[in-house]
């Protein structure tokens, strides 16, 4: 390895340090400098990848930093810097002391980075896979919580269920095309029928990765059960990175016509069925976790289409949603006190005695509802034209449709924040790292919602 390959992964460098570093040295450091650490090494590694030139040739065995890694890197590490800044005060609060939270996050995202890098199949099944173990602990972090090691234990059961579908898959590939390596891997004719059997299985797993019905059933439960910034973190980087190994998978296997109808039924049940249950919700948490099985079944009508504007469509809508929930999960976290305020109730006139926090909260939902000029509008706009030009007419009708009904429950919080009073005590005053990623969310729900043009770019590069 030559000191030029090694600058062209030295994301993947930094973060893996910065994880060693903070697991190793933790225990002689306060937790202040553990925070600044990890958010020190995410907004180093987002800013290499992001200003780093993608390279044509592998770095090292299996790992070659490409356009779609140089525009995903900077959106995983924009999430676990703001997953940090979060948690300090709210760990705090709630017991959860030690290096590990932070190191885990770490860990978490040197596997994100890793993913997009990855030339072969075998390291892209491992990136992912070692994403889901990061998030098996941090989601049971809170030992003070029955339900935080309930949920950790549906997580992991089922996961590893989901894993061994996704392996399956990946050796049906590798079956078909004769090869691990992507760039070489392609499906023989006369193997159509093993390769559309990996699809499938793939499907299976990703269906749980994705949270798209009926492989959802483990998340309002883990939300619920986890800490909320790690449900802000699980909710938009897990399923980010779900979505980026299926653009990788189809830019190496075209979409056959056989996999039209299974992935079309589980975006429209996915739809249909997870704002439907979000409707009925009064746990804020599980309220969004089902609003998450709805947009990744919009996430899911934008890969249906095969084309280049669909798939440009899935990556502005991970970074989008990325935006949104980081920006609804942090305020859910800031307001907490002792406990989480569980209900959307409990949010009654917020929006007045906690100003900054209720107003993210609001303008988040509004987000996820999809109004102007926010974030989610252009989002969604760009799911449901990339799927009305791939002619999937009634598909993007449906999803309109849905959209438009999720609106109720999102605004149901913004009409309990601003036009309910409540007798509650005003919850304590924000912390600075607290309001810093608040604010850092926020205004990445705005500036994409008015000026979406420079993401729009680095798209277009990320898919050349």
């Amino acid at each position: 390895m030559t000191i030029s390959d090694l600058y062209t992964i030295m994301p993947i460098v930094i973060t893996a340090g910065a994880a060693l570093f903070v697991l190793l040295c933790g225990p002689m450091l306060l937790s202040a400098s553990l925070t600044a650490i990890g958010v020190t090494a995410s907004a180093a590694a987002g800013l290499w990848a992001a200003l780093g030139t993608p390279a044509s040739t592998q770095a090292v065995s299996g790992l070659c930093f490409t356009p779609l890694a140089r525009f995903l890197i900077p959106v995983f590490c924009f999430a676990a810097a703001v997953t940090l800044l979060l948690s300090h005060s709210y760990n705090e609060r709630r017991g959860i002391k030690g290096e590990e939270f932070p190191a885990t996050v770490l860990f978490a995202l040197f596997a994100l980075c890793v993913l997009p890098c990855a030339t072969n199949m075998l390291i892209l099944f491992l990136a992912l896979e070692s994403v889901s173990f990061a998030f098996y602990i941090l989601v049971s972090m809170d030992l003070n919580r029955a339900e935080s090691g309930e949920a950790g234990l549906k997580y992991l059961l089922m996961g590893a269920v989901a894993a061994a579908f996704t392996a399956f898959g990946f050796a049906l590939l590798f079956t078909g095309s004769g090869t691990l390596q992507l760039s070489g891997a392609l499906a023989r004719p006369d193997n159509r029928a093993i390769i559309s059997a990996g699809w499938g299985v793939i499907l299976v797993g990703m269906a749980f990765k994705l949270s798209l019905v009926p492989g959802h059933l483990w998340t309002p439960d883990v939300y619920q059960g986890a800490p909320a910034p790690v449900s802000a973190f699980l909710s938009t980087s897990s399923k980010v990175a779900a979505a980026a190994l299926l653009l990788i998978l189809l830019a190496l296997f075209p979409p056959m016509p056989e996999l039209r109808v299974p992935l079309a039924a589980l975006s429209v049940l996915s739809m249909v069925l997870g704002n439907l249950a979000a409707l009925l919700q009064q746990n804020i948490k599980r309220m969004l976790a089902y609003s998450s099985v709805a947009h990744m079944g919009y996430l899911s009508l934008a890969l249906l289409s095969g084309s280049r504007d669909g798939y440009a469509a899935v990556l502005l809508y991970g970074a989008v949603y990325t935006a949104m929930n980081l920006a609804a999960f942090g305020a859910i976290s800031s307001l907490s006190i002792d406990e989480e305020r569980e209900l959307v109730t409990d949010y009654a006139g917020l929006g007045f005695t906690a100003p900054l926090r209720g107003g993210v909260l609001a303008l988040a939902m509004i987000s996820l509802a999809g109004i102007p000029p926010t974030a989610g509008f252009i989002g969604k706009f760009f799911i449901f034209y990339s799927a009305i030009k791939g002619g999937s007419i009634a598909l993007a009708i449906i999803g309109i449709l849905s959209a438009a009904a999720s609106a109720y429950f999102y605004l149901r919080v913004v009409a309990q924040l601003y036009m309910h009073r409540s007798q509650a005590p005003a919850p304590r005053a924000v912390s600075l790292a607290e309001g810093l990623a608040l604010c850092l969310a926020s205004a990445m729900i705005l500036l994409i919602g008015v000026y979406p043009g420079p993401l729009l770019k680095a798209i277009d590069t990320a898919l050349q």
